[in-house]
């Protein structure tokens, strides 16, 4: 045996799988002529021949799936053959070591009927790997090539592309593509270190390419190449090499190779974060035919060092971003759910205020609701970009007229005016605009504003503000019923970029505020709370000592501190002057000069600090803050962000906010759940948790730091808030009188959730307080728990009916009647004893019911249209797993188990998707296999046994069935039961891969909400 040549081992087994790939049932299976290079060796070739004639011939008929897996298991066989005959070929490196590795990188026959077998990249397929350039190491560039030469795709991620770089590797990428294969490039044009000429030649080549010209926000330097192989054996390169030639071949570079084969988790969170790129609308096509003169500038600008955006929405539709579309479903539920026409919202500063208005406006004018426009505000500068964003977003160059300085409109139709214009020529008609916008409507009290509103009579009034509150605390709310309509959630615009990012630490001050009054709905009492403080020189020896260990050079530091009295603000800012850090107190009190000059001199640096009173208007919205401190306690969340928002404003020289907030042991009633969930957008039950942990899971760059005494004050006052007395609520409730629930709940602040967490709800406390004669229902009190997520106007209205005693006839009726019965009794009993079981409800749980629907009414945020005339779901509404079956009409619905289900009556394949599949902790494993790739494409992974030839998959991929997406994003709420699902609607097949189990892309009907994109995309931003 060991006079074979070297490499006929390899032929020998190269041949054989040559032929199993290329060979169909009806063909001669095997070149017996080609066998003979291996004539001294004629025993070897004829068990060979034999062992793959006969293995091929089991398995005719059988699908392409079977075909593959036998043909890996017959190479498998093959090779120990070989090294059964030949011991020394089984430690040759010759020889393929892994069959399912040669299956992944050989292709199909070519125009001549063989089957060729691109290059192999020197580190195996199934294996990873570190590379670093070093001695004996191939280098990046090397092993790059190779890979492309058998992908499938492949997706690169990449800050920098150099023209020296695409030049190495363009054969191989001409390669790729030419065979049909596809290449995704993410790119930016940070530092200007792109070259234009790169990107064109990549894009000349076919490549597909996305550009982000926003570096500020978009801060990508990731580096990373994704090679996708229908084998199952993709493998990826994470690391510091840029596309360059250094980057590629002798630059002191590290890159981790990853293989699909040991670690799937990781491919597939690659995956799932390119895809969420290159769906991130901050990506944007790019096509040299329009976009080279974009790019040049964009890059020239970053090189030169000015920074500059290049906005330029000529060729693209605006979208809005995740939680601008939020903001435009909220206003569209007060208006067609409330009734609501006169709407506020509030965005900081940079996230798009504008563009949210005039995608609102657009939608209101493709409705028919509005045409005629009045947009009202303060500058010329404000008035021409406005104008500009309306123009791109309704893709008009020439809608609307300007109405300022020496332009006058001719048309009066769409008309962008300031309030100087307004108030020197009042509108002759009060009623003339559909529509009224005014931005910056903080500014609403002067009396330019006030006359304005007070005459001009809109059907619509929309106002615009990161300021909602005003430093003369005259409130602006009163134009919007004491509403604010819409308001950004921090956490969104933090993960956007939108913000700068924060450093948040909870320092222990040694103060005591139990003893200090509070009243019910207004916290603390002011003038005690100010007595704690001023004069409080040990306190201020704390904060001092505290920014010498936080930030470093004070001298530089531009803070403003917020204080509980204007006496507080001056002793502040005396203590500061005197310990070195010049600094001012800004008030109500202080003159229009003065605020300024303050600003102008912290700008400058000539003071260090302003200490101010709830102060929130325009004057101290400084984009060089880069210090807050909270030196007083503030459990509004409203407040808190309002007040953490000053500092939040991005600028070139402050890379975070430093945010120090002064705690100490607070008053019983006093919640620090609001402050810390609004910082991280967490669940009520969720926050207890986040602090236990040391919050892990924030926006990129911030950090919540809470000191050890902090920690332990906070997580007693947040469990106190998710345990409290019963005892203690019914006397208060015996307190206020008889009241309604909703008249409870804004007078104690309370959550609905408090009264039915743990606990059997309003009739219950009702009776505790002596208020109530008859013991309630204590099982219908926790069914009631269970309903809280109801957020649909037709169950809510027909709950009212059912209970004011109408009998349900139609078909529709009847089915939602089924899903009230199994939110009470639990879906384990037929549906033949609804009626009886519903008459139960009388007396005080029949009021408590009729109350609880009214206060989830008031609480709807968005419009859930109808679908079906018969299944009363409606898309984007919140539902059990039960309520699901029993709308399709499935009887005794909790014993379904399953998270799929056929219903054979509609046609109708049910997924129920939980996305956190790890309860307690996280689980990398299992992270991706079900996920959002964009609003419109979902990832869904079936049980582990599915084939693509069984009769579940057939009828998936068939469309025979209409497959609808249930999803929620844990298996757990305590003390509320388990979570709903939101109904994300039917969905569309798009594609398949794999085997037991197999990954389906499906295209949703309609996009997922914000919030539930939100948290079932793969990244945060």
């Amino acid at each position: 045996m060991s006079d074979l040549q070297p490499g006929v081992y390899e032929h020998l087994i190269t041949y054989q799988v040559g032929a199993l790939l290329r060979a169909v049932p009806d063909q001669e299976l095997i070149d017996r002529r080609s066998l003979d290079i291996a004539d001294s060796h004629e025993t070897l070739a004829r068990h060979l021949a034999a062992l793959t004639r006969r293995a091929l011939r089991a398995v005719r008929g059988e699908t392409d799936a079977v075909r593959l897996a036998r043909q890996v298991e017959i190479v498998n066989r093959i090779a120990d053959l070989i090294g059964d005959l030949v011991p020394e070929a089984a430690a040759s490196e010759e020889l393929v070591e892994a069959a399912e590795e040669l299956l992944g990188f050989a292709r199909s026959r070519d125009v001549a009927g063989q089957v060729r077998f691109p290059p192999r990249p020197a580190i195996p397929l199934t294996g990873s790997a570190l590379l670093v350039n070093g001695r004996g190491q191939p280098e990046i560039g090397h092993e790059l090539k190779h890979e492309l030469a058998s992908a499938d795709r492949v997706d690169l991620l990449c800050a920098f592309v150099k023209w020296n770089g695409v030049r190495v590797l363009a054969e191989a990428i001409e390669e790729l593509l030419a065979r049909g294969g596809r290449l995704r490039l993410v790119t930016t044009t940070y530092i200007g270190a792109t070259d234009r000429l790169a990107v064109d030649r990549l894009a000349a080549m076919g490549a597909d390419i996305r550009v982000s010209y926003d570096t500020r926000m978009t801060r990508l330097h990731a580096k990373a190449w994704l090679f996708h192989r229908k084998s199952g054996l993709s493998t990826a390169y994470v690391g510091s090499s840029n596309l360059s030639k250094t980057a590629l071949s002798h630059g002191l570079e590290w890159n981790v190779r990853l293989a699909q084969a040991e670690q799937p988790h990781l491919i597939d969170t690659f995956a799932a974060t390119f895809d969420d790129y290159w769906d991130d609308p901050s990506f944007e096509p790019y096509d040299p035919a329009k976009d080279a003169e974009r790019l040049d500038r964009a890059l020239s600008a970053e090189r030169s060092g000015s920074g500059q955006v290049v906005i330029d929405f000529a060729h693209v539709d605006v979208r809005p971003y995740p939680y601008q579309r939020e903001i435009l479903d909220e206003l569209a539920a007060e208006r067609q759910i409330h009734d609501r026409w006169q709407n506020l919202v509030v965005m900081a500063t940079g996230t798009g205020k504008t563009v949210v208005a005039a995608l609102d406006y657009r939608r209101l004018r493709d409705v028919g609701q509005a045409d005629s426009l009045l947009f009202v505000a303060h500058r010329e500068e404000i008035l021409r970009q406005s104008l500009l964003t309306f123009r791109q977003v309704l893709r008009d160059e020439t809608f609307g007229e300007l109405y300022v300085g020496g332009a006058r409109p001719e048309q009066w139709r769409h008309v962008f005016a300031s309030i100087q214009s307004l108030h020197a020529n009042p509108l002759p008609e009060t009623d003339a605009f559909d529509v009224l916008i005014v931005d910056e409507f903080h500014h609403s009290e002067a009396s330019t504003y006030r006359r304005l509103l007070s005459t001009v009579r809109p059907r619509v009034l929309l106002g615009l503000t990161a300021t909602p509150e005003r430093a003369d605390g005259q409130d602006i709310k009163h134009w919007f019923g004491g509403r604010i309509a819409a308001e950004l959630r921090l956490w969104e615009a933090l993960e956007r970029g939108l913000l700068a990012p924060f450093q948040y630490f909870g320092i222990h001050d040694g103060t005591d505020l139990r003893q200090v009054g509070w009243r019910r709905g207004q916290g603390y009492d002011t003038g005690q709370l100010s007595g704690v403080y001023t004069g409080n020189d040990r306190r201020v020896a704390v904060v001092l000592e505290t920014l010498n260990r936080k930030i470093g050079d004070v001298g530089r530091m531009r803070a403003l501190g917020f204080c509980v009295s204007i006496d507080h603000a001056r002793f502040m800012a005396d203590r500061f002057t005197r310990a070195g850090l010049p600094s001012v107190a800004v008030t109500a009190q202080s003159s229009p000069s003065d605020r300024s000059q303050a600003l102008r001199d912290l700008r400058a640096r000539r003071i260090n600090a302003v200490f101010t009173v709830d102060l929130f208007n325009e004057g101290v919205d400084v984009p060089e803050i880069d210090t807050v401190l909270f030196l007083r306690p503030t459990d509004s969340a409203t407040v808190f962000l309002q007040q953490l928002g000053r500092g939040l404003r991005l600028s070139d020289d402050k890379p975070c906010l430093t945010v120090l907030d002064f705690v100490g042991n607070q008053h019983k009633q006093f919640r620090f759940d609001r402050r810390y969930r609004a910082l991280t957008g967490a669940s009520r039950t969720g926050i207890a948790r986040e602090i236990e942990q040391g919050f892990p899971t924030l926006p990129a760059g911030c950090v919540i730091d809470l000191d050890r005494d902090v920690r332990r004050l906070v997580l007693e006052n947040v469990r106190q808030a998710l345990s409290l007395n019963w005892k203690d609520l019914s006397r208060e409730l015996r307190d206020l009188g008889d009241v309604t629930l909703p008249r409870f709940l804004d007078e104690t602040g309370l959550d609905v959730e408090d009264l039915y967490r743990r606990r059997q709800g309003w009739a219950s406390l009702r009776y505790a307080a002596g208020l109530e004669a008859d013991t309630p229902d204590e099982q219908l009190g926790r069914a009631f728990g269970r309903m809280l997520h109801i957020d649909d106007v037709e169950r809510l209205a027909f709950l009212t009916e059912v209970l004011n005693g109408r009998t349900p006839r139609s078909p529709r009726e009847l089915r939602l009647l089924a899903m009230l019965d199994v939110m009470l009794w639990g879906g384990t009993q037929p549906a033949s004893g609804m009626e009886a079981r519903l008459a139960q409800l009388t007396g005080a749980r029949a009021l408590e019911l009729r109350e609880l629907a009214g206060v989830l009414h008031s609480g709807i945020r968005h419009v859930a249209p109808q679908l079906d005339p018969i299944v009363p779901l409606h898309v984007h509404a919140r539902y059990s797993k039960n309520e699901v079956l029993a709308a399709f009409g499935v009887d005794k619905p909790a014993h379904m188990r399953e998270g799929v289900k056929y219903v054979e009556e509609h046609k109708a394949d049910l997924f129920f998707v939980t996305i956190d599949k790890a309860e307690d902790h996280y689980s990398p494993t299992t992270l991706y296999h079900d996920r959002a790739i964009s609003e419109e494409l979902f990832q869904w992974e079936s049980q582990s046994t599915l084939r693509s030839s069984a009769a579940t998959s057939r009828r998936y991929l068939s469309g025979a069935s209409t497959v609808h997406l249930l999803i929620r994003q844990s298996k757990r709420d305590e003390g509320l039961g388990a979570p709903p699902y939101t109904y994300a609607g039917p969905m569309r097949y798009v594609s398949h891969e794999g085997e037991r189990p197999i990954r389906f892309v499906w295209r949703l009907d309609h996009p997922l909400p914000p919030d539930v994109f939100h948290y079932a995309k793969a990244t945060a931003g």
